[in-house]
């Protein structure tokens, strides 16, 4: 009797690849919208393991709380707005129809509500392009372009921590312990290099032996490889 692949024994949750308890402490989400404008002051930042940037902790005018991304330059003391006419400043939180054009953003809605969904890694910032046709054109950190509705909300700056990933590592025991405390399992050796009873690509043969092009709707247990690929083959040139 055969045992189960390793991305199937991922799946089940096991001591190896479970995430330790209590190890994430906050969960970064724009507040809902709200038309009046609010006011809040910066009193504190999180160093948060889940987010490779740091976190500022943000006390509002009517004494809310709420975390949010910190910005490159930012100190304790500072203001930021948030809502229908707040002004353009480091840390503030604008609808991309508020935003002027060459502004750097970051944490992104992608749609209109959502909370925050791009460009959120530490050092990271997208910008906006243009205004035009009902839609804000924002270039991202993948130097991609998306067209954007208007509503959606954005912080103003870059997100703080860019240098932190320059930084040597030096010891593969320091990587392993920043991976399990993200829920990442590492190092992960590659699927040739495997047997065949833990990868669908192991054996003696140090190749793949079989196309690496899998279905969307694969099992668990063959998933693996260029998921859903959108073209086959080499691609050519000239």
């Amino acid at each position: 009797m055969g045992k189960r692949l390793k991305q199937q024994r991922r799946g089940k949750g096991s001591n190896a690849y479970r995430k330790p308890p209590n190890t994430f402490k906050a969960d970064v989400v724009f507040r809902p919208f709200t038309v009046q404008k609010m006011t809040g002051e910066v009193i504190d930042f999180i160093d948060d393991p889940g987010h490779s940037a740091p976190l500022m902790l943000v006390r509002y005018d009517d004494f809310t709380e709420s975390v949010l991304l910190a910005p490159e330059g930012i100190k304790i003391g500072d203001r930021i707005e948030e809502g229908k006419g707040a002004r353009v400043s480091l840390g503030s939180v604008l609808q991309l129809s508020d935003i002027p054009d060459g502004m750097p953003i970051y944490n992104i809605e992608n749609v209109p509500g959502d909370g925050g969904r791009m460009a959120r890694a530490a050092g990271s910032y997208s910008t906006v392009v243009a205004h035009a046709g009902g839609k804000v054109s924002v270039s991202m950190p993948s130097k991609q372009t998306l067209e954007l509705n208007p509503e959606c909300r954005a912080e103003i700056g870059a997100v703080a921590g860019g240098g932190a990933k320059s930084k040597p590592i030096l010891k593969a025991g320091k990587n392993f312990y920043r991976m399990h405390a993200v829920n990442r399992r590492w190092p992960m050796n590659r699927g040739v290099k495997s047997n065949p009873v833990d990868h669908p690509f192991g054996g003696k043969q140090h190749h793949k032996g079989a196309s690496s092009m899998t279905a969307r709707g694969a099992p668990p247990g063959a998933k693996v490889g260029h998921i859903a690929a959108r073209r086959v083959g080499r691609r050519k040139r000239g």
